[in-house]
């Protein structure tokens, strides 16, 4: 039995000191943009009403500077993949980041609602190239196999956005203007440019034929954006059933059904339909629907629900929601190092999955005066489990599809996860209303009561819950503040078991992924391997073509039947 060289065992060490220092070097370019395109979505959120009331927009300007974003991440994250299978990626990257900036100078010198929504949709579109190429690029230089050391740190630039996004809003709108909500990003974002041009080294692609798939991309932008404005306005602008909701939904389904059949003709489809195929994307796309709701969805209720249920200012409820982004972000980075130690995943997605559905369910228990211990336990598991699943579903479709649709199979995973997100939230929030109201009726007798006894105050207060104007919770007397944050606690606890199946749902999807062994090579390594197994596989069958054909006039007997 031979011993290990100590030498040759240092010199591995060493060499794989250097090359994660060097891989670092380039992640921080990569997580600098990614950071600054969320922080871009969550840093107005806390300054909103003050912005649309300096530029006079109403309810649906609100509306909007939010949807416009979220549509445009989701529509064109899809075309961002697909063609970073075709073209550089580092160029994808840097176009990406110059539109973030330009969109992000221009929506701070905004002087009315409706260029500010324009600019912040197409920030969305730069925030849409940035969020999936970094995930593509990450491939380009990081095998399946180490990738999950690395995935903390996105984990911890999501939570670290997430929760400092609207706090650092709210301390910039005070201090200077909330027109640096959106200056502040322009010099991080160059700072990223210039990391990336510095660092980022790729491997060429390798030479095919670049068809873009433009009516693909027409198709399937116009259906699924129709579809989420639907999503985003029903029930609120107009009904479920009426002539407008008829039209948009079945122009969203006639245009999906033309998108089919474009991308089965087309050399270079945007979304390449085969994929559907591969058991791995798939389910992984299933799963990632599932992921979508809990991520998207809880960071909307959750806030809510600080808010409403427990009197919390917008920045109060921001910092309470601290211990799911610990949970997201410790779990994504612990449990990516024993990926990336082990090799095995399988076992990690499904106790992840578990993890998000244990804590759907623990959050549909919440009342308003439960223990904040406790929902801060609940919070931490939910975080958990969305750490663990979200990231990884990208990492196993990665290892399992061909290297040239890399980049957009790894898209078509965010672009699921956005589109699920978008759409549970709206769905679910409808019936948040639909449960405040029932809930509200049923302590009609006990809030009467309640208003009663407060004499001439309690007109008001009575006007303004009639309207359904729900002025500060903090500020309304107290025992009508105590029947409020009841009905308010138990309706978005209903929230969360509505949610909970979805939890079970992703659960399913991962136990249905094929346990594929994580590969050592990168994008690059793969081709390389795949191209050579093609030659000589070419050469192989031309050996045996000539063999074939020269067989009946050379019979193995060694002699010259030409003589």
């Amino acid at each position: 039995m031979s011993t290990p060289d100590p030498e040759r065992t240092q010199a591995e060490a060493d060499a794989d000191a250097v090359r994660h220092r060097a891989i670092l070097k380039v992640l921080t370019g990569l997580l600098l943009g990614m950071f600054v395109s969320m922080l871009a979505t969550t840093v107005v959120s806390s300054s909103l009403p003050i912005i649309l009331a300096d530029l006079h927009g109403g309810q649906t300007a609100f509306t909007w500077v939010v949807t416009a974003t979220l549509l445009t991440t989701a529509v064109s994250t899809p075309i961002w993949g697909k063609l970073a299978d075709l073209v550089n990626r580092k160029l994808l990257l840097q176009l990406a980041i110059t539109i973030f900036i330009v969109a992000s100078a221009s929506a701070g010198f905004a002087e009315g609602a409706g260029w500010l929504i324009a600019m912040r949709a197409v920030q969305g579109i730069g925030a849409g190239g940035l969020g999936a190429l970094t995930q593509i690029v990450m491939a380009d230089i990081v095998s399946p196999r180490e990738r999950g050391r690395y995935m903390g740190l996105f984990g911890g630039v999501m939570a670290l956005a997430t929760v400092g996004g609207p706090l650092l809003g709210g301390v910039v709108t005070d201090a200077i203007s909330w027109r640096w909500n959106f200056f502040i990003a322009v010099p991080l974002a160059v700072v990223a440019l210039v990391m990336i041009q510095r660092t980022l080294h790729l491997p060429p692609l390798p030479k095919r034929v670049v068809k873009i798939d433009y009516l693909g991309i027409v198709l399937l932008a116009a259906s699924v954006s129709t579809l989420l404005i639907w999503v985003t306005l029903v029930g609120k602008d107009f009904d479920w059933i009426s002539a407008t909701s008829a039209y948009m939904v079945l122009g969203s389904v006639l245009g999906l059904v033309l998108f089919v059949a474009v991308e089965l003709r087309h050399s270079e489809p945007l979304l390449p339909l085969h994929l559907f195929r591969n058991r791995t994307f798939s389910w992984s796309v299933v799963g990632s629907l599932a992921v979508g709701v809990a991520m998207f969805g809880t960071s909307v209720f959750l806030s809510q629900y600080m808010q409403l249920a427990r009197g919390a200012s917008a920045t109060q409820s921001g910092l309470m929601t601290i211990p799911m982004m610990v949970g997201l972000l410790g779990a994504s980075a612990v449990i990516g190092r024993r990926i990336t130690a082990s090799g095995r995943w399988k076992g990690y997605l499904v106790g992840g999955a578990i993890a998000l559905t244990v804590g759907l369910l623990a959050m549909g228990s919440i009342e308003y005066d439960t223990p904040f211990v406790l929902v801060s336990v609940y919070m931490f598991v939910l975080g958990a489990g969305v750490g663990i699943v979200m990231q990884n579903l990208v990492l196993v479709v990665q290892n399992d599809v061909a290297p040239r649709d890399l980049g957009v199979a790894s898209s078509g995973v965010t672009f699921f996860r956005s589109v699920g997100g978008t759409v549970g939230v709206s769905v679910l929030g409808a019936v948040l209303g639909d449960k405040v109201v029932s809930h509200m009726g049923e302590k009609k007798a006990e809030l009467g009561q309640a208003i009663a006894s407060l004499g001439e105050q309690g007109r008001s207060v009575a006007e303004a819950l009639h309207n359904g104007t729900i002025p500060s919770v903090s500020s309304l007397p107290g025992p009508v503040r105590e029947i409020v944050e009841s009905v308010y606690g138990q309706s978005v606890a209903d929230i969360f078991l509505y949610a909970a199946p979805l939890g079970l749902l992703s659960l399913i999807a991962v136990a249905m992924l094929p346990n594929k062994a994580l590969g050592t090579q990168t994008r690059h390594e793969r081709q390389t391997s795949q191209d050579e197994e093609s030659a000589a596989t070419r050469v192989a069958q031309a050996a045996e073509a000539v063999a074939a054909q020269t067989g009946p006039e050379h019979p193995g007997d060694g002699r010259d039947h030409h003589q």
